[in-house]
């Protein structure tokens, strides 16, 4: 018998980018880029996990913006336009780099790796949520939900009906994907409010997932900490993330990506490369862009950028392969030292954004590989698990109420409110106190039917934390004003035009083809409760 578990917990999210009345968006490449360099290595790792035997087990949350981004064929064939890109631009550096022994290397190191996603994307027919519910359905992954746009729900706490209308339409679109309600939630950035276990209930859930001290300030205070889950009043099981194991990941200090021997970031072709030699793989514009080719690693701490030694992937995999035993191992310590405090299997739950796997950290797909493997072969202390079978194997637990927290700075909700994107919470609230109103009329045709359900998109999709994160990091910050305040404005000529009884079909459907989320969405979700 194990001494306890060990649950590692991807969180797979971007926010719904897609611009069909527009050639070319730079944004839109933030999906491209994660399916190359995220989604289509995890599932290599999984596929080849399968083909030697290995019962992995993973628990991962798919939001509906992703999997609705993943399954839109405008969306698939732009994909296919940038896959192509980049195996051309490859395939250049081959020929251009032939004296270069290295550099060539490398070239054909992404030349392989680019063909390697084109023959998976194609065997699953362009449909990667098809492939990842393979695993589902053979019990290795455990696919959760999130809230319908990744909404920031503690501040949405004063309206319950859109707090209900974002679980409620999520657990739906999982329903409608995967052909069976979702057992558990990951709460948009960690976010919970008192309460709003109840929500969760009512809409068939068993748990979700929160940041550690929701569970460890938990009243009454839980007795093994935040290494097994508390009951909540209502029923449902709430998962605390655990510090340890986060930050041997997460930390750019202590954490393993790092290592001098990963991969470098921000060294990229594009901004490297003679200008006009990398014109045709940069914006249309003529703005240099990364295009993910990347030759340089991150060396030891304090070289400059423009000092970073050549990169190579050999011995990169073997430095995952080494931090991956060292996971394993700290684990296996961990697990004995709080066996013998506890008394009884403590469970770790180790979550961390799907993207910093091949994306961030390039060699992230290869570690989580290694440390499946070694868990399987090397070890006998602790158990792989994902969250649903936990709770199967071990239903009795302790009654709490968690504390309300974020995953976020300082663990509260300043990151989503403050002197950067306070502004727009006013905005939100009277579209939502609008929408509520709206969900009590009953359209008198097709078209006022079809402007209220538009309303209730254009407004969940004002609603995503995404946009009030960007204004706080700082980055792209104009677009997310953009895309806070255009899905505003269309909300509201939604609401003036059906108050006046005249609603434009011309405009309507322009607006449904390009917010062209939920199609299967009823305003009526947001009736009072």
């Amino acid at each position: 018998m194990a001494l306890g578990y060990v649950a590692l917990v991807l969180h797979a999210h971007l926010p719904f980018v897609r611009h069909p009345e527009s050639s070319y968006v730079l944004e839109e490449e933030w999906l491209y880029e994660a399916i190359v360099e995220t989604y289509i290595p995890l599932l290599k790792v999984f596929e080849g996990l399968r083909r030697d035997g290995v019962d992995f087990k993973l628990t991962m949350s798919l939001t509906p913006p992703l999997i609705s981004m993943l399954r839109d064929p405008l969306l698939q064939d732009r994909f296919d336009q940038y896959l192509t890109q980049l195996q051309t631009l490859a395939a250049m550096e081959v020929e251009h780099n032939a004296h270069y022994g290295h550099i060539r290397y490398l070239a054909e190191h992404y030349c392989t790796e680019f063909k390697e996603a084109r023959e998976l994307w194609e065997r699953y027919d362009r449909d990667l949520i098809t492939a990842f519910k393979q695993f589902l359905d053979t019990n290795n992954l455990e696919i959760i939900t999130c809230g319908a746009t990744h909404g920031y729900l503690p501040l949405m706490k004063m309206y319950p009906q859109a707090v209900w209308a974002q679980i409620q339409v999520a657990c739906e679109h999982y329903a409608e994907n995967f052909g069976q309600p979702p057992k558990g939630i990951w709460l948009p950035e960690c976010a919970y409010y008192d309460g709003l276990e109840r929500l969760i209930a009512d809409a068939g859930l068993r748990y979700f997932v929160m940041d550690g001290h929701g569970v460890l300030y938990a009243r009454p205070r839980p007795r093994y900490g935040s290494y097994a889950p508390v009951f909540t009043e209502a029923g449902v099981a709430a998962f605390g993330r655990d510090h340890e194991s986060s930050q041997q990941v997460w930390s750019a200090e202590v954490g393993y990506p790092g290592s001098p021997e990963y991969r470098e970031f921000y060294k990229d072709l594009g901004w490297e490369a003679e200008y006009e030699y990398i014109k045709p793989f940069i914006m249309p514009n003529g703005q240099r862009k990364n295009v993910g080719i990347k030759y340089h690693k991150i060396t030891e701490r304090g070289i400059g950028l423009g000092d970073k030694a050549l990169y190579d992937p050999y011995w990169a995999r073997e430095k995952a392969a080494e931090h991956a035993g060292n996971f394993m191992f700290n684990r296996e310590c961990q697990i004995r030292h709080l066996h013998s405090i506890m008394g009884r299997p403590p469970i770790v739950v180790s979550p961390y954004d799907a993207e910093l796997f091949g994306h961030w950290w390039y060699e992230g797909p290869w570690f989580l590989d290694y440390f499946f493997r070694k868990s399987w072969y090397d070890q006998q202390t602790y158990e792989l698990t994902h969250l649903a079978d936990y709770l199967r194997q071990n239903p009795t637990q302790q009654v709490c109420r968690p504390a309300q927290s974020s995953w976020g700075f300082k663990g509260f909700h300043e990151y989503w409110l403050n002197d950067s994107n306070a502004w727009i919470y006013p905005h939100l609230h009277k579209a939502t106190e609008r929408m509520i109103a709206l969900s009590q009329r009953e359209p008198a045709d097709e078209l006022e039917w079809r402007a209220l359900n538009q309303a209730a998109r254009e407004l969940l999709l004002a609603q995503s934390s995404d946009w009030a994160f960007i204004m706080r990091t700082g980055t792209m910050v104009p677009y997310a004003v953009r895309r806070t305040q255009s899905h505003l404005k269309r909300f509201t000529k939604l609401f003036e035009d059906l108050n006046a009884g005249k609603v434009d079909s011309g405009w309507l459907e322009k607006v449904e083809t390009i917010d062209n989320i939920f199609p299967h969405l009823n305003y009526r979700v947001y009736r009072p409760l």
